[in-house]
């Protein structure tokens, strides 16, 4: 039960989340924000596969509750960085459903990479819009689309990576979720996906498509568009590869 109580530390379960939240709060190089989130949960399984017990029943709902919670907490958060990390605790929590469910440290592995990935990726994207726009984008008016496409373009894809929105992996891992949970986890998950969907169009909507003014900053380079465009095109490809019964 010790290891099981410090995979929830990783793999975060309210109110030990907390603990998550304040070490992603503390970063402030992008760098070091993208590194946390991919490997902290990564120690989290680990941890979760090493326990000699199995995970208790009594976990799954704990892990809805905290998904839940924190998919609720999205809707109202503005900056993209702490969005990226509240989005990844509300997802991560569900990877002890999925192992309450019998799934296989592969599995396990796979689905906190899926969800830990893209929230990365927003995060990273979060550097540019502070860096052109100041603190919590005081300077940004209105929307990004007609003046930065490219920057417009990438974090509109890795936020609907993000909230596995189909072809992504993130939608495959759900949909094998949902078969390993009864009925009233299922309902459970799909409440929480239907959330994270919401919060994605209340972002992107504030971001990306509100009523256009002077935007004076430049884009995003070609280089960091291509980058973004093929790392996720291999996440679809990935994604496709489950339909194929991969893992």
């Amino acid at each position: 039960m010790t290891l099981l109580l410090i995979a929830a530390l990783f793999l975060p379960l309210f109110p030990l989340s907390i603990v998550f939240n304040g070490a992603l709060a503390q970063l402030r190089k992008p760098v070091a924000h993208c590194v946390l989130l991919l490997v902290w949960p990564q120690l989290g399984v680990a941890l979760l596969t090493l326990a000699s017990h199995a995970v208790p029943p009594y976990v799954v709902p704990w892990a809805l509750l905290t998904a839940g919670f924190y998919a609720l907490r999205l809707l109202t958060v503005r900056d993209m960085g702490q969005w990226a990390g509240v989005l990844a605790t509300s997802a991560l929590a569900l990877t002890w459903a999925l192992a309450a469910g019998g799934a296989d440290r592969a599995e396990l592995h796979a689905f906190a990479f899926w969800f830990s990935l893209p929230a990365a990726l927003v995060a990273l994207l979060a550097h540019p819009l502070a860096r052109r726009f100041g603190a919590a984008y005081a300077g940004l008016q209105g929307g990004l689309i007609g003046s930065q496409p490219r920057l417009s373009g990438a974090l509109t894809l890795t936020v609907l990576a993000a909230v596995a929105t189909p072809p992504f992996p993130g939608f495959f891992a759900l949909l094998n979720l949902l078969q390993k949970l009864d009925l009233s986890g299922a309902v459970g998950v799909l409440a929480i996906w239907l959330v994270w969907g919401w919060a994605a169009t209340k972002l992107l909507q504030g971001f990306i498509f509100g009523a256009e003014r002077a935007v004076s900053s430049g884009d995003i380079g070609r280089i960091s568009s291509l980058a973004y465009t093929g790392l996720l095109g291999v996440f679809v490809i990935a994604g496709l590869y489950l339909t194929g019964g991969g893992l």
